[in-house]
């Protein structure tokens, strides 16, 4: 995972990143039940290895659907992997499911 990923423990620290960045926010939720391990892991390999696109213009969060329930709630994420494009903690895009790199770029791309 790319050090620039940030990984809020708890619903607080996922707030708190919000509020400091100073860039729309990518965060993409992730779950530990035995259906979305693989998913979701295959996720956190797509996002690191667009790191370097995307630094300065870009806070990506990985979140964890138990640790962050009201983030959760907050932004209607239903399943995982799951994304939502923030800016200025207003979501402007939502997606769901694993992505290829060239997807996860058109999805940022087309709302950046």
């Amino acid at each position: 995972m790319a050090k620039w990923v940030h990984r809020p423990r708890e619903d607080a620290e996922f707030n708190f990143i919000l509020g400091m960045s100073g860039v729309p926010v990518f965060a993409y939720f992730t779950g530990t039940w035995p259906k979305a391990i693989e998913p979701c892991r295959v996720m956190d390999l797509v996002v690191g290895g667009i790191a370097d696109d995307y630094t300065g213009r870009l806070t990506a969060v990985r979140a964890d659907i138990t640790r962050c329930p009201a983030a959760t709630d907050r932004y209607g994420i239903t399943g995982a992997p799951s994304y939502v494009l923030l800016k200025e903690g207003e979501a402007v895009a939502h997606g769901a499911g694993p992505m290829t790199i060239t997807e996860v770029r058109k999805f940022l791309d087309g709302h950046l």
